[in-house]
């Protein structure tokens, strides 16, 4: 695992300023430690830090060609590069290392930009082929490895694998993205490609970006998707039989590696699995950690004990602070733009722990969203049921009203608490699976706002961007539409942004075996009664995993990863959030509406309503500006 950074000058040939290009590198130092490698010639710079996880003798980087001709930085694996070197040798290709990373320059110049397709791993890289002046960026199919871009106000295309190393090169424009903003406290997460900042982007998973020097630059081009097509008739036994199989590959391809290896151990389902499935592939005990936390409503260790104890793993297991949020500022640091899963601290944690006896650590990563685990897609069936009962023309002026006049009753309990649920059978499908996910909804956002902070919107919604995918989408089928939404970016977005930062901040490799895109490719043809009945998801997972964990894993409630904010911003947080919300540094950028940010903290602290949530987001925006020199507009 490690990091890339590099300049591209799209129309001539100017020197590259390589104190600049090493500055850049340096600022994800913690990506890679282990070595540094720089290349640079009139035009183009490349730059790569490395964290050794294969080849530790040769897998040095820049990596050239024969003739020195193709270079490339790549951050990632590939796992099939044993199965693609003898092919490309019977091409005519020589190989001097036993590398994964070799492996894309002779690909490239085998298949071109078709070379993606071959591989199978998880990845982003860099590649320069001096012969036709092309710059060829690639990033994998689910997002699971990073990759910034942008233009310079010089002219020149920068990228990076944290957005860091972008703002470190001077020309680098920080204006803030308003469009951003309105993302940001809607998901929690500034939503693919866009950065906090204009002109910076991501390249969305499994994209390619082609630049010809002196040809205008294209657009991103997809070279993969999901399918999400029904398949051929598939009995409940079958299926089970066909995902272990399929998870077992998938897990045997990521045992590869010539450093320490282990797995987080959630004591969840998806962790458990990976963990159940590597202990019958290894001849040695497994590796595994997991942290507990002194609140039992938060704790799963023990259930993590059970597995480890089954299993015979070495597994550790610390305690987690209950206070711990000293990580606040630290985590806007390592996140680079405004990220409000709270998940975030835990992660950091664990991924801590991990590194004390491991390099490379299997995670459990994308269990509910292949195989509908999340209880929002129970939510969102039940009101699509209830949708489908009366035409559009009746159903939105109907429930509409019953929405606006029934009262805010969040003291309730939450059987009474209607009005958000009749609003929904009001809105269309898309709408209304955005106000099941969203962290702030839109009425909340629409008082949290200013005036002249809405009108630089000029009517931009974040739901936009769940109809930008939904337009995409290859099926129809409800929980299919929403499980395809969610992958496309709160998976890509949320999840494996905060387990990249979190790693990599601690030099620890993590590879998520349930986001194999083969296993995902077969998972998303699946029928919905396999991976949702009742109101139990995850049906066929579970099924399948019954021989292998005890049914105390399998089917009890699922806790998540959470920290107990509430309590947090009404004792040891109290002051910290009443400052940080209603201080000097939100009030000067002009974005919000001051009354009710002084609501949101007065009703919150006095036990009325719980906005935990909102809150946290407002915190972590105000830890961003205070250290980042981003420009207000």
């Amino acid at each position: 695992m490690c990091g890339i950074a590099g300049i591209f000058d799209t129309q001539g040939k100017r020197d590259t300023d390589q104190t600049l290009l090493a500055r850049m590198n340096q600022a994800q130092h913690h990506r890679g430690p282990d070595e540094t490698g720089l290349h640079a010639e009139p035009g183009i710079g490349l730059a790569h830090k490395r964290l050794s996880i294969i080849d530790l003798s040769s897998g040095h980087q820049p990596l050239f060609n024969e003739d020195g001709s193709v270079v490339v930085v790549f951050n990632g694996e590939i796992y099939n590069f044993v199965d693609l070197i003898p092919e490309l040798q019977t091409l005519g290709h020589t190989f001097r290392t036993r590398c994964d990373t070799e492996v894309i320059v002779h690909a490239w110049e085998e298949w071109g930009e078709k070379c993606v397709e071959r591989f199978r791993g998880m990845f982003a890289f860099a590649l320069w082929d001096r012969n036709q002046q092309t710059l060829f960026m690639a990033r994998d199919r689910m997002g699971v490895k990073p990759l910034y871009y942008a233009f310079a106000q010089d002219g020149m295309l920068i990228f990076g694998s944290e957005l860091k190393v972008l703002t470190a090169y001077p020309t680098c424009g920080r204006e803030i993205d308003p469009c951003a903003i309105e993302e940001y406290f809607a998901y929690g997460y500034v939503a693919e490609p866009r950065t906090i900042y204009q002109n910076s982007y991501k390249l969305p998973p499994g994209h390619t970006l082609t630049i010809k020097r002196g040809q205008p630059v294209p657009q991103p081009r997809e070279y993969w998707d999901l399918p999400f097509q029904p398949i051929a008739a598939i009995t409940e036994q079958e299926a089970q039989e066909e995902l272990v199989r399929l998870l077992r590959e998938s897990i045997q391809i990521r045992l590869v590696s010539e450093v320490p290896l282990g797995a987080f151990l959630s004591g969840g389902v998806d962790s458990s699995a990976v963990v159940a499935m590597m202990a019958g592939l290894s001849n040695e005990p497994v590796n595994t950690c997991s942290i507990s936390f002194g609140d039992p409503a938060f704790n799963e260790s023990e259930y993590a004990a059970q597995v480890a104890t089954r299993y015979k793993t070495n597994h550790r297991v610390e305690q987690v602070d209950p206070d711990d949020f000293d990580l606040i500022d630290k985590l806007a640091a390592i996140y680079d733009e405004p990220y409000a899963d709270s998940s975030a601290i835990p992660t950091y944690r664990v991924c801590e722990l991990a590194r004390k006896s491991v390099t490379v650590a299997l995670s459990g990563d994308g269990g509910d969203e292949n195989f509908a685990g999340y209880r929002r897609y129970r939510w969102h069936m039940q009101e699509e049921r209830v949708r489908g009962l009366l035409p559009k023309s009746v159903r939105q002026p109907l429930f509409g009203m019953l929405g606006q006049l029934y009262p805010q009753a969040d003291w309730l309990p939450k059987i009474f608490r209607a009005k958000n649920t009749l609003k929904g059978f009001a809105r269309d499908s898309i709408e209304g699976y955005f106000h099941i996910i969203a962290t702030m909804n839109d009425d909340m956002r629409e008082r949290l706002f200013s005036p002249s902070f809405k009108r630089k919107l000029q009517g931009y919604r974040a739901v936009d961007v769940l109809y930008r995918h939904d337009a995409h989408s290859p099926t129809d089928e409800p929980l299919a539409r929403v499980q395809y939404l969610d992958i496309k970016t709160y998976l890509v977005g949320d999840i494996l942004t905060k387990v990249d930062r979190a790693s990599m901040a601690h030099a620890l490799e993590v590879r998520e075996p349930l986001l194999d895109h083969r296993l995902m490719e077969w998972a998303s043809c699946l029928p919905a009664v396999l991976k949702m009945q009742g109101n139990e998801g995850k049906h066929v997972f579970k099924k399948a995993m019954e021989p292998y964990l005890p049914n105390d894993i399998l089917y009890r409630k699922k806790m998540g990863f959470a920290v107990p904010l509430s309590s947090w911003f009404r004792g040891p947080l109290k002051e910290k959030v009443r400052n940080a919300v209603l201080g000097p540094v939100l009030a000067q950028t002009g974005y919000f509406n001051a009354d009710y940010l002084r609501e949101l903290v007065d009703q919150h602290q006095s036990g009325l309503r719980d906005y935990s949530t909102a809150l946290w987001s407002l915190l972590m925006f105000e830890s961003f500006l205070r250290q980042n020199s981003a420009t207000i507009n």
